[in-house]
């Protein structure tokens, strides 16, 4: 379904702070499956998130999603078929527009522009069913700006939007780690329904090791540009937070740290 193949990256190529990242870096994302990311600081997570977006360009080697090669398509043009969710829940919403008004945004995607009104106040319905979901209270406040919304309910806003129009690919990119430890088990047990009911491959980059126990059908540590660790099936559902730290603090004792 997705393929990164032989990608190398170098930032900084040529000056004192040039950083090879990537050399021959290859990782193959099964359709329907949902990876969770570990890593440390630096070790590539976002980059890779940002290579499969099209947000940074690869010094060599290939992006291919669907047995098509993608690596020359600019971001925008990606977007029709990869959602993203950021860290930041004001970078998923317009916060100057209500929460209908969003929703709309996001029902639109893909839709040609013509004369036709931007809001269907018949959507309304389908909206409010699909914030009901949240227990946020949240189909009861359609007409409320984002603006003052909470970063949890903006985030939980962000996932249903990115999700609408169901992607081929969905990127959480640690759409989890600005929230307090409440919003963030809501948002997360959120995710997992929708991706789960809608079969949307998924690539989640996370800190919360927990989380990546939790959730998913594969996970993949990542170190240096490298990935170190790779389980899903029986072997991920042995494999605990201690299991992961233990690699975690290797890691750490080898650096210096």
């Amino acid at each position: 379904m997705l393929r990164l193949k032989n990608i190398d990256k170098t930032f900084c190529a040529g000056t004192p702070n040039e950083k090879i990242l990537f050399t021959d870096f290859n990782l193959e994302i099964k359709e329907g499956e949902f990876v969770g990311v570990v890593g440390s600081n630096g070790s590539g997570k976002t980059t890779t998130l940002n290579i499969i977006s099209g947000d940074i360009d690869i010094d060599n080697g290939e992006v291919i999603l669907d047995d098509k090669n993608i690596t020359k398509l600019p971001n925008y043009k990606r977007a029709k078929e990869i959602a993203r969710v950021f860290q930041n829940p004001s970078m998923g919403t317009c916060s100057s527009m209500t929460i209908f008004e969003n929703l709309s945004l996001a029902d639109n995607k893909l839709k040609s522009y013509n004369l036709t009104k931007g809001l269907n106040i018949k959507a309304k319905d389908k909206y409010r069913t699909l914030l009901e979901q949240l227990g946020m209270g949240l189909e009861n406040r359609l007409n409320d700006v984002v603006g003052t919304l909470s970063g949890g309910q903006r985030q939980a806003i962000s996932i249903i939007m990115s999700t609408l129009i169901k992607p081929k690919l969905l990127l959480l990119d640690e759409h989890t780690a600005a929230l307090d430890p409440k919003s963030s088990d809501t948002v997360m047990e959120l995710t997992q329904k929708i991706v789960s009911e809608q079969k949307i491959t998924t690539l989640m980059v996370t800190h919360n090791l927990r989380h990546a126990v939790q959730y998913g059908t594969r996970t993949v540590m990542m170190h240096d540009g490298n990935i170190i660790l790779d389980v899903s099936g029986e072997k991920k559902a042995n494999t605990t937070t201690d299991d992961y730290l233990k690699i975690f603090n290797e890691i750490s004792i080898e650096c210096g740290n």
